[in-house]
């Protein structure tokens, strides 16, 4: 989970599209237990993090992480001062603004408040990467809405599109325009990833084994399953081979 956690902070310093050997100050929102702002530093940058989950800040005070931390809901906005932050990166966290945890919450107003506090603290033209886990198009759609709806600009990057396991969201965002903003998103990594395909493969492979062995369950062999689902086809009125003597029986190794 380090790992991934980490992998994703870096996919999102690369999109900010920063500076090349100019630290810069950034916003680390939902920082967790600082695994995130760990690698900020590590990238020599500073940060300043925040999180809803007094336990998990605690755990970041413990590995004594580099960045100041707060204590804070990021649905019920942020007042830092304006123009503070070079940019902004978020690792698996903007998505719970979609939900209502509590009585009286309403998912867009969050939004809205979380964006408009965003907007604020951001320099003209800071840029902001957010890799999310949406759990339906019209998340992304609501969340995408509300940081146009305050002023920003950007949009959705998509790495590994293809790859059920490896799909990653990133909402990449600028604070405003600029000459240094590029004129269109960076983009999403298209390779495919061969570890999640592979997994994806071996699991397939296991339910097309599970489907063959389902008979056994029924305590019937494998020819008295083959038979039972021929008089199924022929009650269908389908048409089926012949019975032969090779019918059900097991097929040695191939070479």
């Amino acid at each position: 989970m380090i790992d991934i956690q980490s992998q994703m902070t870096e996919r999102c310093v690369e999109l900010l599209l920063l500076p090349e050997d100019e630290p810069q100050l950034l916003l680390d929102i939902g920082c967790g237990s600082g695994i995130s702002g760990g690698v900020l530093s590590e990238l020599g940058h500073t940060w300043i993090g925040f999180d809803i989950s007094p336990a998990m800040l605690s755990v970041s005070v413990e590995r004594e992480t580099e960045g100041d931390l707060l204590l804070n809901d990021m649905g019920q906005g942020f007042k830092f001062r304006p123009g503070s932050f070079d940019g902004a990166v978020s690792v698996s966290a903007i998505q719970w603004l979609c939900n209502c945890d509590k009585k009286g919450q309403e998912p867009w107003g969050r939004l809205r408040k979380f964006f408009s506090s965003l907007f604020v603290c951001l320099r003209k033209g800071a840029r902001c990467a957010f890799q999310f886990y949406p759990e339906t198009s019209g998340q992304v759609e609501m969340i995408t809405s509300a940081a146009i709806r305050e002023g920003f600009g950007g949009g959705l990057v998509v790495d590994f599109p293809h790859s059920t396991k490896a799909k990653k969201h990133f909402l990449v965002i600028y604070a405003g325009f600029t000459s240094n903003v590029p004129p269109s998103l960076p983009a999403g990594a298209e390779e495919e990833h061969a570890e999640g395909q592979r997994e994806t493969s071996i699991k397939m492979q296991q339910r097309d084994r599970n489907k063959k062995r389902a008979h056994l369950h029924k305590g019937m062999t494998t020819k008295e399953f083959i038979e039972s689902k021929k008089i199924q086809q022929i009650n269908k009125g389908k048409t089926v081979k012949k019975d032969s003597k090779f019918t059900g029986r097991r097929r040695g190794p191939h070479w």
